[in-house]
C-alpha cells in the first residue's frame, strides 16, 4: 500500500553511499508526504471540503475497509484521532517514517541494512539495494513523465509533486541549465494537477491530486 513512500526512498538512495541523498529532516518530510499520499490514493484520507464539520484546511481520515500496512497505519491512526493541518500532519508523521519505510523495504527484500559507523553512541547505517528492478521501473516512469511528457501514473505524479515541492529533484538528476528549465516546467505542470487530465482517472486519483495540492506548500 505504501508504494509512493517506498519508491521515494528507493529513488533517493545514493548509489555510492547507499544513504538518502537528502538531509535527514527534508528526507523525513518527503517520506511523510509520500505516506499521506499513499493514504489519499487508497481513499483513506482527504482534505476538508465545505460542509465538513471540521475546521477548514485540515486532513481528515475516512472510513474504509481493508488492511493497511506498517508504513501507513501510524499516519492513518493519527488522523483518525484528530484532523490536522497538512504541515502538522507531515511534522508528526515524519518522526518515525524513515525507519518505518526502511524496515518495510528490508522485509520486502528490496534493501539490506549495513552498519557504517556511529554518532553520539547511535549506529549509522547504509541501505544498499538488493534488487534494482523496482527502483529502475520507478526511475523510468519518472524520466518518461518529465522528459517524454508521457502521462504519469498516479504514484509517479505524486513522487514528482513531492520532490518538486521539496526541491529534491536535484538528488535524482544531474542536468544543465536548459535541462533544468525543462524539468522545472514539466514538474510544475504535473504538480499543478495537469496529469489528472492526461491519465484515465477515477475518484482515488482525483483525491490524490487534491491532497497533493494541499501538501505542496508545506514542503516548499
Amino acid at each position: 500500500m505504501a508504494q509512493i513512500a517506498e519508491d521515494l526512498l528507493l529513488l533517493l538512495l545514493d548509489n555510492a553511499t547507499a544513504q538518502p541523498a537528502l538531509e535527514r529532516e527534508r528526507c523525513e518530510r518527503v517520506l511523510a508526504a509520500g505516506v499521506l499520499l499513499d493514504l489519499a490514493l487508497a481513499c483513506r484520507v482527504r482534505p476538508t471540503v465545505p460542509g465538513d464539520a471540521v475546521q477548514p484546511g485540515r486532513l481528515i481520515a475516512l472510513h474504509a475497509s481493508g488492511p493497511t500496512d506498517s508504513v501507513v497505519e501510524p499516519a492513518f491512526q493519527l488522523l483518525q484521532r484528530q484532523p490536522l493541518s497538512p504541515d502538522r500532519a507531515i511534522t508528526k508523521v515524519s518522526k518515525d517514517v524513515q525507519e518505518n519505510v526502511v524496515r518495510r523495504l528490508e522485509q520486502l527484500g528490496q534493501i539490506r541494512r549495513v552498519e557504517v559507523g556511529s554518532s553520539r553512541r547511535r549506529p549509522l547505517y547504509a541501505w544498499p539495494l538488493t534488487h534494482r528492478d523496482r527502483v529502475a521501473a520507478a526511475r523510468t516512469d519518472l524520466l518518461s513523465a518529465l522528459f517524454d511528457r508521457r502521462p504519469p501514473r498516479p504514484a509517479t505524479a505524486a513522487i514528482v509533486t513531492v520532490l518538486h515541492a521539496a526541491d529534491g529533484l536535484g538528488a535524482l538528476l544531474s542536468l544543465n541549465d536548459r535541462g533544468w528549465r525543462w524539468v522545472h516546467s514539466r514538474a510544475t505542470e504535473i504538480a499543478s494537477g495537469s496529469w489528472v487530465d492526461e491519465y484515465p482517472t477515477a475518484l482515488p486519483e482525483i483525491n490524490l491530486a487534491i491532497t497533493a495540492s494541499a501538501l505542496r506548500s508545506t514542503l516548499t
